[in-house]
């Protein structure tokens, strides 16, 4: 909560407001989600094998108490920080700043969502890094939402798609008590 408040207070030049294609953030973003739980509805144990279960990434399993599964506060802030801070978090750092700082130092003089293959490519596999046994998916989204930055040329359009990705992933979780997806 403080971080969103701190967020609010400091960052209203920095957090963009404006969204150019609505529609195709929320379609984005619902895809986006579709991807991250595919693999392991069409594939029984996909996520056990190695390259999704080891002591690199780590195991997809969820760590949460019994209580804090069956909290309505936890759950609502879960559910919140998921769908509202994570993306603006994320999005400023991911593609508002690492994506254009691997262009030019001085990363504002960096248009939003112009393209470099290696500041492209390095960003979304670290997305997927960042992911730990999604990694797989967390290289798609990173993909995806790399696409979606140089085409709209918002991080604005950027978070709303990750918002979306991320507040259909929590009502999945939610809905169907997949609590791996929130390790």
């Amino acid at each position: 909560m403080l971080v969103a408040l701190t967020l609010l207070v400091f960052s209203r030049r920095v957090v963009p407001r404006s969204i150019s294609l609505p529609l195709g953030c929320v379609l984005l973003g619902a895809a986006v989600m579709a991807i991250w739980i595919a693999p392991d509805l069409f594939w029984h144990g996909y996520r056990e094998s190695w390259p999704f279960h080891n002591g690199l990434v780590g195991m997809a399993r969820s760590s949460l108490p019994a209580r804090l599964k069956s909290s309505a506060l936890f759950v609502g802030v879960r559910v919140m920080e998921s769908a509202l801070l994570v993306p603006v978090l994320e999005e400023l750092f991911w593609r508002g700043w690492l994506m254009r700082w691997m262009v030019h130092a001085d990363f504002q003089r960096v248009p939003v969502g112009e393209y470099r293959a290696s500041s492209f490519w390095t960003v979304a596999i670290l997305f997927a890094i960042e992911h730990g046994p999604y990694w797989d998916v967390g290289l798609i989204a990173g993909v995806a939402y790399n696409c979606w930055c140089m085409r709209t040329r918002s991080l604005a359009d950027c978070m709303l798609a990750h918002a979306v990705t991320n507040a259909l992933l929590a009502g999945y979780v939610l809905l169907f008590g997949q609590w791996q997806y929130w390790l």
